[in-house]
């Protein structure tokens, strides 16, 4: 497999900026763009300033202002940036008109064997890939807010997606030190369809006037939203056993109906005896003989995580 070595970033806001900056550290040489050469060229400083900021800060590594200073260069033009590049990221806003335009004209300027990836945050890959000439070398590759520091990158392919496409992409961005997930290309991926599925929820209880919003962000901060640091929900659901998950559903259902009732599968698993952890199988049949490491892990992981956020202190601005 050869390494990707030149990239373009198209679209040098705060998304692709920090992609830009990441990918830069990696060592790959990646010229950015943006609106006109001003913007392009004004994004570039502002990003080696902003690298410089974070080495002092402790934040990148040592060295990593000139990394960056060294790698990352600007264009005048879309057709300028992607002319030599071997995978083009694609980070401009999330309207369907602009993305359009911009992922033709990468089309038309790029090496024909050129991988291009959508930033996008929501919008189906295959619905976005009918502007890009040859979908075989087209995927969603979707950073998270802020991308210089948050570990997930989603990867989605379409039907037409070549699988070695795939491939290089997920070896550039882990080669970033980042951590690409192959996804399925639906609405939202999975990222964003589940964040915004509970902020609607939130939403929600705010409106009934059951609580407050800095409530919410409290009760979240400091409970489920504290294990959703270190472990994914099915893994939080095994551990604290799938029949108090049934049970709890059964509370939810009587309360607000059939949208917040026990999910048929979980109610298959309680049926047959999957309780997960305690059962030594679940959703994701963790083996027995670990149980007692996971749960050690666990409670150390909790621990260190407190400690952590002591010592951060209070967000500032927000309620401690």
């Amino acid at each position: 497999m050869i390494e990707i070595t030149r990239v373009a970033v198209v679209g040098a806001g705060y998304m692709g900026g920090g992609m830009a900056q990441v990918l830069a550290l990696s060592g790959a040489d990646v010229t950015l763009c943006d609106v006109d050469a001003e913007r392009a060229a004004s994004a570039r400083q502002r990003l080696v300033a902003q690298a410089e900021h974070f080495e002092a800060d402790g934040l990148f590594p040592v060295g990593a202002t000139r990394s960056i200073r060294q790698h990352l260069s600007w264009a005048t033009s879309i057709e300028g940036a992607v002319t030599d590049a071997e995978y083009v990221a694609e980070a401009v806003p999330e309207e369907r008109a602009i993305k359009a335009d911009v992922l033709k004209r990468i089309s038309a300027a790029a090496p024909v064997g050129a991988i291009i990836g959508s930033n996008t945050s929501a919008i189906p890959i295959h619905e976005l890939s009918a502007w890009v000439a040859g979908p075989e070398r087209f995927l969603g590759v979707h950073w998270m807010n802020p991308a210089p520091f948050v570990p997930a990158v989603e990867l989605i392919p379409t039907a037409a997606t070549d699988a070695a496409v795939t491939d290089y992409v997920e070896v550039l961005i882990r080669s970033a030190g980042k951590v690409p997930v192959r996804v399925a290309d639906s609405p939202g991926f999975v990222a964003n369809r589940l964040q915004l599925a509970l902020f609607k929820e939130a939403v929600a209880m705010v409106e009934e006037g059951l609580v407050t919003p800095d409530q919410v962000d409290l009760v979240v901060s400091n409970a489920f939203g504290f294990r959703l640091a270190l472990f994914g929900p099915f893994a939080i659901a095994d551990m604290a056993g799938l029949d108090v998950y049934h049970a709890a559903y059964a509370s939810l259902e009587a309360a607000y109906g059939q949208r917040l009732s026990s999910p048929d599968r979980l109610v298959r698993h309680v049926e047959e005896g999957r309780l997960g952890l305690k059962s030594g199988g679940g959703f994701l049949d963790i083996d027995p003989s670990q149980a007692a490491a996971l749960v050690d892990y666990r409670d150390r992981a909790y621990a260190e995580l407190s400690a952590l956020r002591a010592k951060l202190g209070a967000a500032p601005g927000l309620a401690a």
